[in-house]
């Protein structure tokens, strides 16, 4: 695995001595590529795209997460110099009068799929090519769709992409850049069904309300439960998470709901919690739970309007079962 970027130093490029490994180095620096070395290992990044093959042939292994060429072993700037200066013109992407590359099959892809977007939108696209279109934008020179086909069939549904823990992912080899554009997309997903709640009665935009659930629950680890907190109105005054449990528990204590209820000044409740096993099915510990805290709101004068329970197969309602 790639050594920290913290324990790097550069190569000096002017050491007081001229000589032989002088020139192999500005040989490098003159082709754009600089050279970085740590204990062993040694990294060539800058210009290295018109350089891909030479680097590859010269032992380099392409480092996705840090963008550079690892090499391991003795230093590589005289064997890099020597290619370099060997074939000058097919390195630099010069005409060389010699015959070019055959190009990937995916050449000119990615430009396609952003014109078919731009002609007809976003909403034909399969969830696969969705997925490979945004990986366009945090992963660069290779065919994104085999990883797209390969996340989806892994973790199942786009939602779940976008929650992967960083260990699941590593078997994709997908990078830090990566990882971030995937916190991003779901960040950006829950705050756009929180837009549609938010200042308004709740009651009369359920849907939108349950939409805002699965987007904040559905795909979560371990066990969350959140209240909604409304006011006379019925229109969200705030929405927080009480506690976080484990993968099938969440302790949660009545007088601690109340208090916070009362702090707010909330008129009304509604009551969310997740199943990370993905049936929204209640348990009995989830009865007895909502029966003790309709008994403490309901004393002081507070309304359980609902307890919703989240899971990835779809949501159970307690009003709607008759438990409440």
């Amino acid at each position: 695995m790639a050594k920290s970027r913290s324990h790097l130093k550069p190569v000096e490029a002017s050491p007081p001595a001229a000589g032989p490994d002088d020139s192999a180095l500005l040989t490098l620096l003159a082709q754009g590529l600089r050279l970085q070395s740590s204990d062993g290992l040694w990294r060539v990044s800058g210009n290295t795209l018109p350089h891909r093959i030479l680097l590859r042939e010269a032992g380099g292994i392409w480092n996705r997460l840090d963008q550079c060429w690892d090499f391991a072993g003795e230093d590589p700037t005289t064997r890099l110099a020597a290619a370099l200066e060997a074939a000058p013109a097919a390195s630099t992407g010069h005409n060389s009068g010699e015959t070019a590359p055959p190009k990937p099959h995916y050449h000119g892809h990615r430009g396609r799929v952003r014109e078919r977007v731009l002609k007809a939108g976003v909403e034909p696209l399969a969830d696969y090519e969705l997925l490979e279109l945004l990986l366009f934008y945090s992963i660069e020179r290779i065919d994104t769709k085999p990883m797209a086909k390969a996340l989806l069939e892994r973790f199942g549904t786009l939602g779940d992409v976008f929650a992967a823990e960083p260990a699941q992912l590593r078997e994709f080899e997908i990078d830090q850049r990566t990882l971030v554009h995937f916190k991003a997309m779901r960040e950006v997903g829950r705050r756009l069904a929180e837009r549609k709640v938010k200042d308004m009665p709740v009651l009369t935009n359920w849907q939108q309300l349950i939409d805002y659930c699965h987007a904040a629950l559905a795909h979560e680890k371990t066990e969350q439960f959140r209240i909604l907190f409304l006011d006379r109105k019925n229109v969200l005054i705030a929405d927080e998470v009480q506690q976080r449990g484990t993968i099938d528990h969440t302790p949660v204590y009545p007088r601690e709901v109340v208090k916070r209820a009362l702090a707010l000044n909330a008129a009304a409740l509604i009551l969310v919690h997740n199943h990370p096993s993905g049936d929204p099915k209640p348990s009995r510990d989830d009865i007895e739970m909502t029966r003790e805290i309709k008994t403490a709101s309901e004393a002081l004068g507070i309304t359980i309007h609902d307890h919703l329970v989240i899971g990835r197969k779809g949501h159970a309602s307690f009003r709607s079962l008759g438990l409440l």
